[in-house]
């Protein structure tokens, strides 16, 4: 069995929808189960449809699956296994330096490929050369520097990172919130499907409540210009567009901070207005630190950081920032534990005596 890869349109930036595995008719079926003009990326996405991973994971694994192939020289899966693993994922650590959480998410895409695509048994220990793991402490605002960046803002992407830091949410945590999500009278936000695929209860701070109100309202009449249009849909999970049909038009549906323009879903090609960009505000904040003067390493992600630590300064316990953060294990969050102390280990220099 030998597979064909499109080359010329293979990216180091990405996949590209051009680039696909073929089989040969003469072939034998994948695994025993897939018919031999399956694609194996197809099969790929396939599987992890069914398993209602992200698009973004799936993209990521199909990625994944490229490089392996064109790593061992364009020879098919099902004729390699743990020897051309283990030499992959070496070589990402050593030649190419990629970081540890970089090695485990490529370990997990060909993992998933071997067990859920090709049905086949990976014979032997999975150990590489394991790229190391830093252990670094979060990038940390003060309360000043926080006010600094925030005045630097404006808009919805002064709202955002409002409630980046005011509730401690990720990025596409805040971004995917839904109107349905803001619940204004228990002053409460729910964050569904966070990491994990877990859903989690935070604040939602006062001084947000009128703000939020009146982005809900331009929303409301984004909304029913789409409607007018025949438009107004939005992507649901889990198949419930499908058990719920007009739901996706549906006002509690709505993103609570849509994308300016209407485009084609990519797994479907229907047209709908998505959540707004991430990239936008990532680069938002970054120029807001910059402006601010900041002499820190800023994103969207240091927002949480600083609501974690800044919650454990004012006195709360950790077990409550925990579950505000949606940590799994109470070590995650043991890291921000750190600022409690003046210096290293909270131990006086000499030389302030």
């Amino acid at each position: 069995m030998e597979a064909y890869l499109n080359q010329d349109a293979w990216s180091q930036r990405g996949p590209s929808p051009d680039v696909h595995l073929v089989l040969r008719e003469d072939s034998g079926p994948l695994g025993g189960v897939s018919p031999p003009s399956t694609r194996l990326l197809d099969q790929i996405r396939a599987a992890t449809r069914t398993r209602h991973y992200s698009i973004r994971t799936e993209d990521s694994y199909c990625d994944w699956a490229r490089r392996f192939i064109l790593f061992n020289g364009k020879r098919h899966p099902s004729q390699m296994g743990v020897p051309e693993i283990n030499a992959f994922l070496s070589h990402l650590a050593v030649s190419d330096q990629v970081a540890a959480s970089t090695q485990n998410q490529a370990l997990n895409a060909l993992v998933f490929m071997y067990r859920y695509v090709l049905y086949q048994d990976l014979e032997g220990d999975i150990n590489p050369i394991r790229a190391k793991a830093p252990e670094r402490l979060p990038v940390v605002l003060t309360r000043a520097e926080v006010r600094a960046v925030m005045d630097q803002l404006t808009g919805q992407q002064l709202l955002m990172a409002q409630i980046l830091y005011g509730g401690g949410l990720r990025l596409l945590e805040c971004l995917r919130l839904r109107v349905k999500d803001i619940d204004f009278a228990q002053r409460q936000i729910v964050v569904r499907d966070g990491k994990g695929m877990k859903d989690r209860l935070t604040m939602l701070p006062t001084g947000l409540i009128e703000p939020l109100r009146a982005q809900l309202e331009d929303v409301r009449g984004l909304h029913a210009q789409d409607l007018e249009l025949g438009l107004g849909n939005v992507y649901l999970p889990f198949a419930l567009e499908r058990k719920h049909p007009g739901a996706s038009r549906d006002w509690i549906w709505q993103y609570v901070f849509p994308a300016r323009r209407i485009a084609p879903d990519p797994r479907t090609g229907k047209l709908r207005r998505h959540h707004f960009d991430e990239t936008v505000l990532q680069r938002a904040v970054k120029a807001a630190a910059q402006k601010a003067g900041i002499e820190k390493r800023v994103g969207c992600h240091t927002l949480r950081h600083s609501f974690a630590t800044h919650l454990l300064e004012n006195g709360y316990d950790i077990r409550t920032v925990q579950e505000l953060l949606g940590h799994k294990d109470v070590k995650t969050t043991m890291i921000y534990t750190h600022v409690l102390n003046r210096g290293p280990r909270g131990v006086r220099s000499p030389l302030d005596e």
